[in-house]
């Protein structure tokens, strides 16, 4: 049997905080092993307890959410933990910074508690959670602000078959619509996509679609 999935809390809200924990902790491959309700303490947690996805709030004391997740899970962190940031705002500026700052998923508290474990669950493999849907509007919202480049395309270590692939990520296709336009295999795009982030140095695919928009990839 495998291990469970080990789970940080952080919100300030603690009817909140103890509703998360409840719904996290009844599950039999996951557990909480901390709680807190500042983002100083869930980076100072993290450290020792070592969870693999700490659940964040945004708005929170001491510093806020979108600051501890950048000391968690941002560019030059060398030990990065999985971040899956829930709040009660549904604003693109949260989702935007949230992934800027190294976040894998993003979720609205008045999700139900299935989409909650479904996340924590998506982001403790690597994935990204993130709807192909949402992630256009997102990029399409921020695409100004991500587009500086950061070197010539020439410089990307791909394939051209792989650079295809990217594109086609961060156009916000998922790998079903991937297979489908390249025709292939959705196993074939899977291991494309490993391959991608392994050689960019990416954690995710929401990276890989920040990485394509700054080097001028996608337009």
């Amino acid at each position: 049997m495998t291990e469970p999935i080990r789970v940080l809390v952080c919100d300030d809200q603690v009817l909140v905080r103890t509703g998360l924990v409840t719904i996290i902790d009844a599950q039999p491959d996951l557990e909480v092993v901390g709680e807190c309700g500042d983002g100083q303490t869930a980076v100072e947690l993290a450290g020792r307890l070592r969870p693999e996805v700490v659940v964040m709030d945004v708005r929170m004391p001491v510093l806020d959410g979108i600051e501890a997740t950048r000391l968690l899970a941002g560019a030059g962190v060398p030990h990065p933990v999985k971040v899956l940031v829930v709040t009660t705002f549904n604003l693109d500026e949260y989702v935007y910074e949230a992934l800027r700052a190294g976040a894998s998923g993003f979720l609205l508290k008045d999700a139900p508690p299935s989409q909650l474990l479904h996340g924590i669950r998506t982001v403790a493999t690597g994935a990204a959670l993130l709807d192909p849907e949402v992630t256009r509007q997102l990029v399409g919202t921020y695409a100004a602000r991500i587009r500086p480049a950061e070197g010539p395309p020439r410089d990307i270590p791909l394939t051209p078959r792989e650079l295809e692939v990217l594109r086609l990520i961060a156009n916000g296709l998922s790998n079903s619509e991937i297979a489908g336009t390249l025709v292939i295999s959705q196993e074939t795009v899977k291991t494309f996509v490993s391959r991608i982030l392994a050689k960019l140095g990416l954690r995710d695919r929401v990276q890989a679609v920040v990485y394509a928009y700054r080097r001028g990839l996608v337009t």
